[in-house]
């Protein structure tokens, strides 16, 4: 069975519906890129991925350290490449609520650095990670 199930909507748009939840997402163009820029585009998608994934993955490894991590934020800034058109940079800037010791920092920053979406971006995409503790 599909995770998800893709229809193009004309005008540039998609609509992805996650199969098991019935959760829905709408892509759009990116106003660069001829489209309306009023949803995410696919490689804003993939941005988010990388900074949803180093949460959940630091998320489980708080849980099974008991570090509270509720709150932590994270802001991605994408940066496009051209010749052929990708994503040449994602710079994560990742913000805590409170103090951690150098091991419980040790353990966040393991977790977030091999999360799945992390280890299979390309390696020609620069992934800079900020941890502002």
């Amino acid at each position: 069975m599909a995770t998800i199930e893709i229809i193009y909507q004309g005008t540039l748009r998609t609509q992805a519906t996650h199969v098991q939840s019935g959760t829905k997402i709408l892509t759009d163009a990116p106003i660069d890129n001829q489209g309306k820029g009023e949803a995410f585009s696919p490689t804003d998608l993939l941005a988010a991925s990388l900074g949803s994934c180093m949460l959940t993955i630091m998320g489980i490894a708080a849980r099974e350290h008991q570090i509270n991590i509720e709150n932590t934020t994270c802001a991605i800034t994408k940066i496009m490449a051209a010749s052929p058109r990708r994503v040449g940079e994602l710079k994560v800037d990742l913000k805590f609520p409170e103090k951690y010791s150098d091991k419980q920092q040790k353990i966040l920053e393991k977790a977030a650095l091999t999360c799945p979406v992390y280890l299979s971006l390309h390696p020609d995409i620069k992934k800079s990670v900020n941890f502002n503790w």
